[in-house]
């Protein structure tokens, strides 16, 4: 049963490598274009697991619905769309190791939000994935941030992994009360009503794009059926055979899948200092995540 949930597992690693790979493929598209597309295929394929739920649930979401439109908007409606628009300025491998830092961030908004107790050897671990974060950042050169102005793309990339946080923030207080399928459902639906404007704006700007152009449509239908549905089904269920907290080391795992994607697939350089970086990261993660999970 474990090796199944493992395989599980590096699958959703797989598809999520593939949504910034996809992504950073796309990326001639404007970024709330792609971030509608993904959501409007999910919400379409979650249709027959969550809309029942989502009748049956109704009046819970009004009775929580301060903290339910929170995490639409930091979780679903802009997380994805921040991540598109990162991939317009910096390297997929850039982004695949910024999103990797998102469990120690949750770590301490959780100790300064929900006034949770962790461990001397947690904060190392914090620490030490806050530098390797700061080393991608500023390409391994220690004088980076006095020289030069941080890329574009990894700033928005710490805006997405910052929405991310406090997504996984109100999850911890608030997604018991719900039925996965159905809140995923309805929420994803609340973050297509809330991108049509924003889109259109997009267009207004940018002009319409032709999503019909060089594999565009396919790769929308991609972040949309896998990263968006097919990897919430097998994560929900690795999770409740292995835990979350040996589901979320595994998800380390990410940078490694998007830098051979990267390297392979986009012909993107990978440098020693991306290595190292996502190295310092990852092991600072697992150490948080790790003891936290004991």
């Amino acid at each position: 049963m474990n090796l199944k949930a493992y395989i599980a597992l590096l699958l959703v690693i797989l598809m999520y490598s593939g949504n910034i790979l996809v992504g950073k493929a796309i990326n001639e598209l404007p970024p709330f274009t792609i971030a509608l597309g993904r959501l409007t295929v999910a919400f379409i394929m979650l249709t027959p697991f969550g809309l029942f739920q989502a009748v049956k649930d109704k009046n819970l979401y009004l009775q929580y619905k301060r903290p339910l439109l929170i995490m639409t908007l930091t979780g679903i409606t802009f997380f994805s769309s921040f991540i598109y628009s990162a991939l317009q300025f910096t390297s997929s491998t850039n982004v695949s190791i910024l999103e990797t830092l998102i469990p120690a961030l949750t770590v301490v908004l959780s100790v300064w939000f929900l006034k949770e107790n962790i461990t001397l050897i947690q904060w190392l671990g914090v620490i030490v994935s806050f530098a390797g974060a700061v080393w991608v950042v500023a390409d391994g050169s220690l004088t980076f941030f006095v020289q030069h102005i941080p890329n574009k793309g990894d700033m928005i990339m710490i805006a997405a992994i910052i929405s991310w946080a406090i997504y996984s923030l109100h999850v911890k207080q608030y997604m018991h009360n719900f039925r996965i399928f159905g809140i995923i459902w309805f929420m994803t639906g609340i973050s297509v009503i809330i991108l049509l404007p924003i889109v259109m704006i997009e267009w207004s700007i940018t002009g319409i794009p032709d999503i019909f152009q060089g594999g565009k449509l396919a790769g929308i239908f991609y972040l949309g059926i896998f990263p968006s549905f097919i990897a919430l089904i097998l994560y929900s269920r690795s999770v409740i055979v292995l835990g979350a907290g040996k589901a979320s080391v595994m998800l380390n795992l990410l940078p490694v899948f998007t830098m051979f994607g990267a390297y392979f697939l986009l012909n993107e350089n990978i440098s020693f200092s991306q290595i190292l970086g996502s190295l310092i990261v990852i092991s600072g993660v697992t150490m948080t995540i790790r003891l936290k999970a004991t």
